[in-house]
């Protein structure tokens, strides 16, 4: 998952940027709202965090612009103010939710998640690969009865590849959700994290999970593949 933070406090912007990593998202920082409604209308985000109080354009001016390219994306609203005229501008203006600042992490998280989950009431995921079992709600990765160490990096990028079993992943769609804007994507990184899960996930046996297609990218078969969604009503 990618998520845009606009925020032109570098204090705020960096720990949402570190925390939201920790929790296996990749994450991209805009500090001005013309830069953030730029970078929101022309790449892929899962969810867009943005402050109301911006240089250049305001949190209600980018999420007009947002909403006129980007109509499915989320976007959490954060605010000093908590006027009820406030909040409802900012929502009947495309925003999805609205946190009021200071907040702490725990809840922004669970906001973030709970948008994410969207349209289901609440689930926890399991993804079946052939006997790979992904956890993405315990980031666990299990292959028959072993248990399979990741990194944050491969985790994401396994549980990418099984989200979308079927279907050819272009380098620049597994660079655009797995890793942010910072990254090189001409580098060797992604073949080496390919390589690294292959060995990992592939120990023993003789064919790969994750196949190579030729000058286009890589994909998990989708015949192999079977999405779980145990769904938990409260």
């Amino acid at each position: 998952m990618r998520i845009l933070v606009i925020d032109d406090d570098p204090k705020v912007s960096e720990f949402l940027k570190s925390n939201l990593e920790t929790e296996l998202f990749a994450v991209d920082v805009a500090t001005d709202g013309e830069k953030g409604a730029y970078l929101a209308r022309c790449n892929d985000y899962d969810l867009v965090v943005l402050d109301n109080v911006l240089p250049k354009k305001n949190g209600l001016e980018v999420c007009q612009a947002i909403r006129e390219k980007k109509k499915g994306v989320k976007i959490i609203m954060l605010s000093a103010l908590s006027d009820i005229t406030t909040k409802v501008d900012l929502l009947d203006n495309g925003a999805d939710d609205y946190l009021t600042k200071p907040f702490s992490f725990r809840e922004l998280l669970s906001r973030v998640k709970a948008l994410l989950r969207r349209p289901h009431v609440s689930t926890n995921e399991v993804l079946r690969v052939g006997d790979l079992v992904i956890d993405a709600n315990n980031h666990e990765v299990t292959r028959g009865k072993k248990n399979i160490n990741l990194t944050r990096k491969e985790f994401m990028l396994l549980e990418y590849l099984a989200k979308n079993s079927g279907r050819t992943l272009t380098q620049i769609d597994i660079m655009e959700h797995v890793w942010d804007m910072e990254l090189d994507s001409f580098s060797h990184t992604l073949k080496s994290h390919v390589r690294n899960l292959r060995a990992k996930i592939d120990a023993g046996r003789k064919k790969s999970l994750i196949q190579t297609v030729n000058g286009r990218g890589y994909k998990i078969d989708r015949l192999i593949s079977f999405l779980f969604l145990y769904i938990f009503f409260t």
